[in-house]
C-alpha cells in the first residue's frame, strides 16, 4: 500500500527544477472550512504529494543513524542558517513576567519578527531563478512554528514544516540526494528550535489528546525515528522505555531524542503520562511500529478536520484533485 501512495506523491526523485514550469506561484490559502470538505483534501494533489514526501523520507532513513555520513548541499546549509536565526531570536526575546504560567506572551514578539522576515529568509534559501516562489513557500514556514494568538503548537504546525520542505523539493531547491540531510540535519534542527520555543514560552499543546495522544507536540520524528531502527540487531521497541538505553543512544536515533524530551518535561510513571508510547513498546518489531505509526498519523492527523482546516493550499501543494 505504501508503495502505491509513494508513486502518486511528490518524491524527491521527480524534483527537477522544471517541475514548476508553467506554474504561477500564489499565496496559499485555506480551502477546507467544513467537515464535508475533507474528501476534497484526501483526493487532492497536495495530499498525494505530502504523503508521498513523508513516505519517501521514511524509506530513505531506514536502518540509518543520525550520525551516519551523507551529503550536505548548499541549500541544506542555508536552511540550517535560517533555523539558526530563529534560534537566536529566541535568545533575544526572553519570556515576560505574567500571571499565567503557560503561553508566555513574549512568543508573540518572537513570532512578529518571523512574520516580518519570513519572505526574505526563504528567498535567501532559494536559487535565484526560483525567487518568485518565496511568498508562497514562506507561508508554510510561518505556519510551522505555532499559533501566535493561542500560543500553542501541535502536529498541524509540524505538518506545515514538512510541507515547507516538500515545496522546496518541488521547486528543485532540494534534490533526491538531500533525503538524509532533510531529515537528519534540517528536520532535526527544526525540532530542537521547536523544543526551545515550547520550553521558553511554555506553549500549550494544540488539540492535545492528553495521555491518549502519542505526544503533546510532535508525530513525524516517531515515524522516521522508528524507520531508523528497522532491522537493528539489538535494540527492540521494548528498550525505548529504559532510560539507560535512551541516554546511551539518543544522539543516533530521533525516536530516542523524542523520548528523552518527554522524560525531561514530564514526571511520574511513563505508562501514565505517555500511555500510547508505552503500548507501542510492546509491539514486537520496529517495522510493525513504523507501519502502525503511519496508519495512526493518517487517522489522527491527516484525516482530522481540526488539524486540516488550518492547512493552506497554493500552486505547489494544490487542492486540485490528483490527475488520473
Amino acid at each position: 500500500m505504501a508503495e502505491t501512495e509513494q508513486q502518486s506523491g511528490s518524491t524527491p526523485e521527480e524534483d527537477t527544477p522544471d517541475v514548476t514550469a508553467g506554474l504561477t506561484f500564489m499565496v496559499p490559502k485555506k480551502e477546507i472550512s467544513m467537515v464535508p470538505h475533507m474528501g476534497k483534501w484526501k483526493r487532492s494533489q497536495a495530499y498525494a504529494d505530502y504523503i508521498g514526501f513523508i513516505l519517501t523520507l521514511n524509506e530513505g532513513v531506514k536502518g540509518k543513524k543520525l550520525t551516519c555520513e551523507y551529503k550536505v548541499s548548499k541549500t541544506v546549509e542555508k536552511l540550517l542558517e535560517l533555523l539558526e536565526i530563529l534560534d537566536r531570536w529566541i535568545n533575544e526575546t526572553p519570556p515576560v513576567d505574567q500571571p499565567s504560567r503557560f503561553g508566555n506572551k513574549a512568543f508573540r514578539t518572537w513570532y512578529a519578527k518571523l512574520d516580518q522576515e519570513a519572505e526574505a529568509l526563504v528567498a535567501a534559501v532559494l536559487p535565484a531563478d526560483r525567487s518568485a516562489a518565496a511568498p508562497e513557500i514562506a507561508v508554510y514556514l510561518k505556519e510551522s512554528v505555532g499559533n501566535p494568538t493561542r500560543i500553542d503548537y501541535g502536529t498541524g504546525h509540524e505538518a506545515a514544516f514538512a510541507a515547507f520542505l516538500c515545496c522546496l523539493c518541488k521547486v528543485g531547491a532540494l534534490r533526491v540526494e538531500d533525503q538524509l540531510a532533510i531529515v537528519f540535519k534540517v528536520f532535526n534542527r527544526y525540532l530542537s528550535v521547536m523544543r526551545k520555543l515550547q520550553r521558553t514560552y511554555r506553549m500549550e499543546p494544540a488539540g492535545s489528546q492528553g495521555v491518549w495522544g502519542l505526544d503533546d507536540f510532535q508525530f513525524l520524528p516517531f515515524i522516521w525515528g522508528s524507520s531508523q531502527f528497522i532491522d537493528h540487531p539489538t535494540l527492540e521497541p521494548r528498550h525505548f522505555i529504559d532510560e539507560r538505553v535512551v541516554n546511551e543512544h539518543h544522539q543516533d536515533y530521533m525516536f530516542l531524542e523524542c523520548i528523552k524530551f518527554i522524560n525531561e518535561m514530564k514526571t511520574g510513571p511513563f505508562a501514565e503520562h505517555s500511555n500510547q508510547l508505552w503500548n507501542i513498546s510492546a509491539v514486537p518489531s520496529w517495522s510493525k511500529v513504523n507501519q502502525g505509526l503511519i496508519r495512526m498519523y493518517k487517522a489522527e492527523c491527516l484525516e482530522k478536520f481540526p488539524v486540516i482546516q488550518h492547512f493552506k493550499f497554493g500552486s505547489l501543494l494544490s487542492i486540485q484533485p490528483v490527475k488520473p
